[in-house]
C-alpha cells in the first residue's frame, strides 16, 4: 500500500521535517587535525622498522608494487569515506559512524567492533615499535650495568604517559602533540633521504629486481607492510570533534593519502639506491646507516611510533563509544558505562580505560609481525566495506543519495574486490578467521535487533535497479517507496505518442537513474485484431524510439474507447518495478488549447487515486538548449515545493541536463516578509540539492498579472519552468485556467503532489 497525506502542508512544516545539519561539535578541528592524525598514522613504523625488509624481500619494483596495491585499496577507501561523509552528517564515531548509517547498526556494528579491536591493538603495535627505537639506549644500558632491559621497559611506560595525557588533557592536547612529533619525523624522513650511506653497503647501481636468496613470499611482505598505508584511516575518528566534517575529512583523508604515497616511493627508491638487498633484510635499522645524522632515525621512528598510538589512542576510545551509543554491546549496563564522557567534548574516559587494558595484553605478549599480520585483516575488512557501500549505494541510484564530493563506482568496487583479493593472498587463514569473527558478531546482533537494516536491505536498492534493467532490456529484445527515500515512478499516457516527443522526452529525463518509467500510447476503439496489429505496429515504433535515445523507460500500447476509461486503467497498472506506480505524467500542446478539458478530467481521476500528477505544456521551442530550469513557487503551490524541487534535481541528473543551473523564484506579499523563502534557502541548502543560494530570489507581488509580468521578465527563454498546481484548484475544475497560466514561459511542467515528500 501507498501511504500517502493529503496537501496543505506551508514550506515551514517542509523545512520542520528536514532539520539542517549542525554546524559543529566537539572541540571544533579543523581540516589539519585530521591530516596531522592521518599522516603521522602512515609514516609510522613500518616506514622505519620493515620497509628496508620490503626491499630486501621484494626488490625496488616489488616494493613499489606493494605501495600500488596497497593504495589501489586505500585511495578508492579515502574516495568512497570522503563520498559518504558528504552525504550524511558525521558524527563521533569516524568510519563506524559511515559504515553504520549506511548499512545499519546491524552490519555496522559487527564491521564496528572488529574496526575497534583493530585500533585498540594497533596502540600496542605503535607501542612496541616504539620501544624499538631504544634500542641503543637499552644496548647501552645492558653493556654498563649488566642487566638485560627488554622492550617492555619502554613500552609500559609509553602507554602508562599516553594514558594520562589523554585522560587529563583530551584530545584538544593530543592534536598539540601532534603538531610537534609531525615536525620531528619530517626532519627526520629529511635526514634520510638526504643521506649517502657508506660504501660498503652501497650496491653497483640500481637494480630493480635485486632480492636476497630464498626471499619471503609477496603476500607475507605486503601483510608486513601493508598496516603502513591504514592511517588514512585514522582522522575519521576525529569526525564527533571536527567543526565542518563534510569539507575536513575529504581534504584530510585524501592529502595524507597522497603525500603518503610520493613518501613511500621516494623513500623505496633510495633504500635500494644506498644498501645492498642483504643489508635491507639484514638490518632493520638499515635508514640509521644511511641517514645524514644516525640518530635521526631514531628521534623520528620514536616520533612516528608515538604519534600513531596517540592517534590511535584518540580514535579508539571514541569508536568504542559510539558502539555503545548505539546500543551495540550486550545490556544497558555496558552501553552505559561505556558511553559516559566527561567535560564539554565528552572524552569518553570509560572507554579509554578499555582500550588500554586491550593494548596493555598486547604490548605484554604481542609480536610486531603477528599483530602487523591481524591488523592488515581488520583494517581489509573495513576498507572493503566502505569501498561496497560507496558502490551499492551509487549502484542502487537512490535520488536520497546526493553527496557533494563524488567518487566514481568502478572506483570502489575496485577497492572492494582488491580487499578481498589481498586478504587471500596475505593468509587464507587468518581471512577466514577475520570474516568468521564478524559473522558470529552479526548474527548475535541480528537476533537482537530483528527489525533494524540487514544484509538483505542492504541490497534492496541494487536488486532495484537491478530488475529495472533487466526489465527494460528484456523488452527490447523480444520486439513505492523505500527506506532510502522518495523515489519516482511514473506512468503517462498520451494519444499523441507517434506525433509527439515532448512527454516521452520528459519521462526518459525522470527515468534516467533515479525512478522508473511506463509509457502508455492510447489508441482509441475497440478491441479486433486489426486494432490489435495497429497496436503492435505502433509499439514496435515506440521500442525502436525508445533504443535510439537510450531510455530508460518501458513502452506499451492500450486500446480502449476512450481517453477516459484509458486513464482508469493505466491508473490500475502495476508498477514495472515490482512496486506500485506513484506519479502520472499528462501533457498538452499550448497551440492546442482544446486538450486541456481532457488533461483536466484526467488530473481529477489521478489525484482521486492518490497519484501525483505532473502536467507538461509543450511548445515548439522543444526545451531550448537544456541550459535552464526555473522553479516559480506561489503560497498556494508551496505544499508541491518538495517533489519540484526533486523533479528538476533528477532532472538535471540526466546527460543532456548536465551543463543545466536551477533558479527558484518564491513569490512573496509586497506587504509580508519572506520567512517562508529563507526556508526554503535553507532547505535547498540541506537537501544538498545542486541549487546555489544566489540563485534563490523572492518576487514581491500582489496581483496574478504581477506574477505573469514577472515570468515574462526572468523565465522567457528559460527552456523549462516548473509550476505547482493546488488540489483544489484540480478539485474544483480550475485546473484548465491554471494550466494557460505563466504565459510568456515555453515548456511549463505543472506538478501536484499527493504524497509527502522529504529530501532530507
Amino acid at each position: 500500500m501507498r501511504s500517502r497525506a493529503k496537501t496543505g502542508r506551508s514550506a515551514a512544516a517542509l523545512f520542520a521535517r528536514n532539520p539542517p545539519d549542525s554546524a559543529g561539535s566537539g572541540l571544533g578541528f579543523g581540516t589539519w587535525p585530521v591530516f596531522l592524525a592521518s599522516i603521522s598514522t602512515i609514516l609510522g613504523a613500518i616506514l622505519f622498522l620493515r620497509f628496508g625488509y620490503a626491499v630486501g624481500h621484494a626488490g625496488l619494483w616489488g616494493a613499489l608494487m606493494i605501495i600500488a596495491i596497497g593504495h589501489m585499496v586505500t585511495i578508492p577507501t579515502v574516495l568512497a569515506v570522503s563520498e559518504i561523509a558528504t552525504n550524511r552528517r558525521v558524527a563521533g564515531g569516524g568510519a563506524y559512524f559511515i559504515i553504520s548509517r549506511s548499512f545499519g547498526t546491524t552490519i555496522g556494528g559487527s564491521i564496528g567492533i572488529a574496526l575497534y579491536l583493530s585500533q585498540a591493538i594497533s596502540v600496542a603495535f605503535y607501542l612496541v615499535a616504539f620501544a624499538e627505537a631504544f634500542q641503543p639506549l637499552l644496548q647501552w644500558i645492558a653493556d654498563r650495568y649488566g642487566v638485560t632491559p627488554t622492550l617492555h621497559w619502554v613500552s609500559v611506560p609509553a602507554l602508562a604517559a599516553l594514558v594520562v595525557l589523554m585522560l587529563a588533557r583530551g584530545a584538544g592536547q593530543g592534536v598539540k602533540v601532534l603538531w610537534i612529533v609531525c615536525g620531528v619525523l619530517a626532519l627526520s624522513i629529511a635526514a634520510f633521504l638526504f643521506g649517502s650511506g657508506p660504501d660498503e653497503i652501497r650496491p653497483d647501481g640500481l637494480n630493480l629486481t635485486s632480492t636476497i636468496e630464498n626471499p619471503d613470499t609477496f603476500g607475507i611482505v605486503f601483510a608486513t607492510c601493508f598496516p603502513a598505508f591504514t592511517g588514512m584511516i585514522a582522522g575519521l575518528g576525529l569526525s564527533g570533534d571536527l567543526k565542518d566534517p563534510k569539507r575536513s575529512i575529504p581534504l584530510g583523508t585524501i592529502g595524507a593519502t597522497l603525500a603518503g604515497m610520493v613518501i613511500y616511493a621516494l623513500v623505496a627508491i633510495k633504500l635500494a639506491q644506498s644498501a645492498t638487498p642483504e643489508a635491507l633484510a639484514g638490518d632493520q635499522f638499515i635508514m640509521t646507516e644511511i641517514a645524514v645524522w644516525g640518530p635521526a632515525i631514531y628521534i623520528g621512528l620514536a616520533a612516528a611510533a608515538f604519534s600513531s598510538a596517540l592517534g590511535s589512542l584518540i580514535v579508539a576510545p571514541r569508536t568504542l563509544q559510539a558502539l555503545a551509543r548505539d546500543r551495540v554491546f550486550p545490556g544497558r549496563g555496558a552501553n552505559r558505562f561505556l558511553v559516559a564522557g566527561s567535560g564539554e567534548a565528552n572524552e569518553p574516559v570509560n572507554a579509554t580505560y578499555v582500550s588500554v587494558v586491550i593494548a596493555a595484553v598486547f604490548v605484554v605478549f604481542g609480536d610486531i609481525d603477528f599483530i602487523a599480520h591481524i591488523l592488515s585483516m581488520f583494517f581489509m575488512v573495513t576498507y572493503g566495506a566502505l569501498c561496497s557501500v560507496s558502490f551499492l549505494e551509487y549502484f542502487a541510484g537512490n535520488p536520497s543519495y546526493r553527496p557533494t564530493f563524488r567518487s566514481r563506482w568502478y572506483i570502489s568496487l575496485l577497492g572492494a574486490l582488491m580487499c578481498l583479493f589481498m586478504m587471500l593472498q596475505m593468509s587464507p587463514l587468518y581471512a577466514l578467521i577475520a570474516i568468521g569473527i564478524m559473522l558470529v558478531i552479526y548474527l548475535g546482533l541480528k537476533r537482537s535487533r530483528q527489525d533494524e537494516r540487514d544484509l538483505a536491505a542492504i541490497l534492496q536498492g541494487a536488486m532495484f535497479q537491478l530488475v529495472r534493467r533487466l526489465q527494460i532490456t528484456l523488452q527490447k529484445n523480444q520486439s513505492r517507496q523505500q527506506d532510502g527515500g522518495w523515489r519516482p515512478s511514473f506512468i503517462a499516457l498520451t494519444r499523441h505518442g507517434s506525433r509527439r516527443v515532448a512527454q516521452f522526452d520528459v519521462l526518459r529525463w525522470i527515468s534516467h537513474r533515479h525512478g522508473f518509467g511506463h509509457f502508455v500510447q492510447h489508441l482509441e476503439g475497440d478491441y479486433s485484431p486489426e486494432t490489435e496489429r495497429e497496436a503492435r505496429a505502433l509499439l514496435d515504433k515506440l521500442v525502436h524510439r525508445s533504443e535510439v535515445s537510450r531510455a530508460g523507460t518501458f513502452v506499451d500500447t492500450l486500446i480502449t474507447p476512450s481517453f477516459e476509461t484509458a486513464v482508469t486503467q493505466v491508473l490500475q497498472f502495476p508498477g514495472i518495478s515490482g512496486l506500485p506506480n506513484n506519479s502520472m505524467l499528462l501533457e498538452f500542446e499550448r497551440e492546442h488549447p482544446e486538450e486541456i478539458a481532457e488533461v483536466g478530467r484526467a488530473m481529477i481521476m489521478a489525484t482521486r487515486s492518490d497519484f501525483n500528477v505532473v502536467v507538461l505544456r509543450s511548445s515548439s521551442f522543444r526545451f531550448g538548449y537544456r541550459s535552464s530550469i526555473h522553479i516559480w513557487l506561489t503560497h498556494e503551490t508551496l505544499p508541491n515545493a518538495a517533489m519540484m524541487l526533486m523533479l528538476a534535481y533528477i532532472i538535471v541528473g540526466h546527460p543532456e541536463w548536465r551543463m543545466a543551473e536551477i533558479r527558484v523564484f518564491a513569490c512573496v506579499g509586497r506587504d509580508g516578509d519572506e520567512e517562508e523563502a529563507g526556508e526554503l534557502s535553507a532547505l535547498i541548502d540541506q537537501g544538498r540539492l545542486p541549487i546555489a543560494r544566489k540563485n534563490v530570489e523572492s518576487v514581491r507581488v500582489q496581483s496574478w498579472e504581477e506574477v505573469e509580468e514577472a515570468v515574462r521578465a526572468r523565465s522567457s527563454e528559460a527552456d523549462l519552468v516548473i509550476a505547482g498546481i493546488a488540489g483544489e484548484q484540480i478539485e474544483e475544475g480550475d485546473a484548465g485556467e491554471v494550466l494557460q497560466r505563466y504565459r510568456a514561459a515555453n515548456n511549463v511542467l505543472f506538478v501536484h503532489a499527493v504524497e509527502e515528500i522529504g529530501i532530507d
